[in-house]
């Protein structure tokens, strides 16, 4: 907006002086599909009710004109666009070379079309191949090109195409924010750069409120009603064709399972796609009473039976973008929209290799309502382009000019700079220590770096910065390259947005702090936050005992009780980030007093603090130092003195860790009654103290199907370190199902 500010009426005024007062910009508009038109007939609507200023020119191949998708054509013929151009572009085929020789075949015949029209600038949509081979035309015989949705990021060969012609366009107009910044990380001129959002969202704004049930009638039956049915839109992923189908017929299976009236679009012509159809006609999906399988639905009812279904499942940019405008739940199958830009209301099914993976999915899904969301526009795309269009200066060199960064040239032949160590920047926040480390893939802490952790929010969060910029100046000299930041800390997290929501009694002023802002803003790298329990179980997956597990638990044994629960390869966080909290389960209802207000918790019994007020009872009662004891006046009474105290023979205290290692034994015991885990890892300064005990507990207390789990110590010097690590190294904290 603010760039439209600044060209202002008068700028527009001289650039239509410099064109010449009555040259109108002849604008050729070239659609290959269904999906794309959707977004381009916004802006053909907007040119052609400004005649004044445009001519505009419909060229239309691809899809468009084939029977088996539609015939797609009319419905540009409906809107009362004139065409002035039929091309028959695509080559029939079930493989990748039918696409090849579709891009061949339009590339042969665009070159007269385009002589004929002799446009000013030509726009293409997205990322298709048919739009590659317009583009390349467009490029190659000197005609300016606008690119609608560059920038983006997705899965499958589509984002090199998007790319490409990217690199072959003049202008761009971007959805997001994202996009943008993706476009001017390419070397993109930004002065032709527009942000405007997606034209498809001037529409879907506001159809929402239009009459539906006549055509959800129409194309599911009068019978079904709002939110009782699914939309399914799935498309082969051209770069894994042969899982891709496997991946269709595993959903219309659970599609079948589910019971639910389903709407079953065609997918778009790429290979694989009969292939798919055939799989429809193999189950019997377009005879079966739960299902209605069509070629094409106009993008206007369309919008609305999204905007009313119970759910839509697939792997179309409609669902991930779209969609998100009504708050209709989403599930994406597959790595074909990997890097969208989503909504909350989307669930990635990343790797949908069963049936019932798929049908939980839906469980989870269907009939839900969320917030609508405008990550891809507010509705004022089109007048914002079209301000753009009218902004082009035809006078102006038709060359391209990149913005390249600069580069120092003395590295990028350096040996020392190709054999980089991807390393992670970890931070762990103790009750005590402040500590940030360079961490290597293979676990190795290269650089360590600790400090007292101070008292109050602002300090602390100005000594993480400090230390954190001066760990990745470090992280050069030291060969490593820093992916991200990683934080372990006390108390309750929630790990996808890095906020601190609760923190422990033992740091101060901790509580709704958003960690992953300003220290993602200070180091410009991306930044992951989680609880130190389970950072611990994190690092167990990755470097030690848990590695190759499916089903373990963690506990640390420190100044508090933690853990962390890894259940089917992936860690548990729970609803409310509140899993694992293991130092707070009940083994007494009349026992000690907790910190977190409760009594009888593990923490309360087997804790380093809580071992250091009994050790502090002791000594108050003169029953701690036994023979071979000493300590100085001014010493602090610590855990460590009961435990040496227990070894040379007092029987209190003997009796006290006898107690803790009883309470957490019975702590592990229901753990194991619980999620039954192969394997319990008891971790921190105590665990040596406490595992015989632990393991006789079990023998004694625990059915016998569990009682054959290993009980083991960990080997990791520094968990939570490495665990925080984990979280940068792995991307555990990614929303994938």
């Amino acid at each position: 907006e603010v760039y439209f500010k600044n060209l202002s009426k008068q700028k527009q005024r001289e650039v239509m002086e410099k064109n010449g007062n009555n040259h109108k910009l002849r604008v050729c508009v070239a659609t290959c599909n269904r999906a794309d038109y959707s977004k381009l007939a916004p802006i053909m609507f907007g040119i052609k009710a400004e005649p004044q200023f445009f001519e505009l020119d419909v060229v239309v191949l691809g899809s468009h004109l084939i029977d088996d998708y539609g015939n797609t054509y009319r419905m540009i013929e409906q809107d009362d666009f004139d065409i002035h151009t039929r091309l028959h572009t695509i080559v029939r085929g079930e493989d990748e070379a039918a696409m090849v020789e579709s891009v061949g075949l339009a590339l042969v015949k665009l070159p007269d079309v385009l002589n004929r029209l002799k446009p000013d600038i030509m726009i293409v949509h997205g990322d298709r191949f048919d739009a590659l081979a317009l583009a390349t035309s467009a490029a190659l015989m000197n005609i300016r090109i606008l690119h609608i949705e560059g920038g983006e990021v997705s899965g499958t060969i589509d984002d090199s195409i998007r790319h490409a012609i990217t690199k072959l366009a003049h202008y761009h107009v971007c959805c997001t924010r994202s996009a943008e910044q993706h476009l001017i990380a390419m070397c993109e001129d930004h002065d032709r750069i527009l942000l405007a959002g997606c034209p498809s969202y001037d529409k879907l704004l506001s159809a929402k409120n239009k009459d539906y049930m006549s055509i959800i009638s129409m194309w599911l039956g009068e019978d079904v009603k709002t939110r009782d049915y699914i939309v399914a839109l799935q498309h082969p992923v051209t770069t894994d064709i042969k899982h891709s189908i496997k991946m269709f017929e595993l959903t219309l299976d659970a599609l079948i399972s589910f019971n639910k009236r389903t709407l079953v679009l065609f997918p778009n012509v790429d290979a694989g796609d009969k292939e798919m159809v055939r799989v429809m006609r193999k189950k019997g999906i377009e005879h079966h009473p739960n299902f209605r399988a069509v070629k094409h639905v106009p993008f206007d009812q369309f919008i609305q039976l999204v905007a009313h279904a119970g759910c839509m499942i697939g792997n179309s940019s409609c669902g991930v973008r779209e969609v998100g405008a009504f708050g209709t739940p989403v599930i994406n199958l597959g790595t074909r929209q990997t890097g969208r830009e989503t909504g909350e209301n989307v669930l990635h099914v990343r790797d949908a290799d069963t049936q019932d993976k798929i049908l939980h999915a839906l469980q989870l899904q269907f009939g839900k309502q969320y917030p609508c969301s405008k990550i891809y526009g507010d509705g004022n795309a089109v007048p914002r382009i079209l301000k753009f269009l009218k902004s082009i200066d035809l006078k102006e060199p038709l060359q391209k000019k990149f913005c390249f960064p600069p580069v120092k040239d003395n590295i990028s032949q350096d040996i020392d700079h190709i054999l980089e160590t991807q390393s992670a920047l970890a931070v762990d926040l103790g009750g005590t220590n402040l500590r940030v480390a360079i961490v290597s893939m293979k676990g190795e802490i290269v650089k360590k770096y600790t400090q007292l952790n101070p008292k109050t929010y602002e300090d602390r969060l100005a000594l993480i910065l400090k230390m954190c910029v001066e760990a990745a100046s470090e992280a050069v000299n030291v060969n490593c390259r820093i992916l991200g930041v990683g934080i372990s800390t006390g108390g309750r997290v929630n790990p996808r947005e890095g906020i601190v929501l609760h923190s422990t009694k033992l740091i101060q002023e901790w509580s709704s702090v958003d960690l992953r802002t300003p220290i993602s803003d200070a180091l410009h790298l991306p930044v992951w936050v989680d609880n130190d329990g389970n950072c611990a179980a994190l690092a167990e997956r990755k470097f030690g005992h848990g590695k190759g597990i499916e089903n373990f638990v963690t506990l640390i044994t420190g100044t508090g009780i933690g853990g962390g629960i890894v259940h089917q390869h992936e860690l548990i966080h729970g609803s409310s980030f509140c899993a694992a909290e293991l130092g707070h389960i009940v083994v007494s209802l009349d026992g000690p007093e907790c910190l977190c207000g409760s009594q009888g918790c593990i923490e309360a019994y087997a804790s380093g603090i809580a071992l250091q007020r009994e050790a502090k009872k002791l000594h108050d009662d003169d029953l701690l130092l036994v023979e071979g004891m000493s300590m100085k006046e001014e010493e602090i009474v610590s855990a460590a003195h009961l435990i040496q105290a227990a070894k040379l023979g007092n029987t209190k205290a003997e009796s006290i860790l006898r107690t803790a290692g009883t309470a957490l034994g019975l702590g592990v015991v229901n753990i194991l009654h619980t999620v039954n885990p192969s394997l319990v890892i008891l971790s921190g300064v105590l665990a040596n103290h406490y595992v015989n005990a632990v393991k006789d507990v079990i023998n004694r207390q625990a059915l016998s199907s569990v009682k054959t789990v290993d009980v083991v110590v960990s080997n990791l010097a520094d968990p939570a370190l490495l665990g925080a690590a984990s979280l940068v190294l792995d991307y555990t904290t990614r929303r994938i199902y």
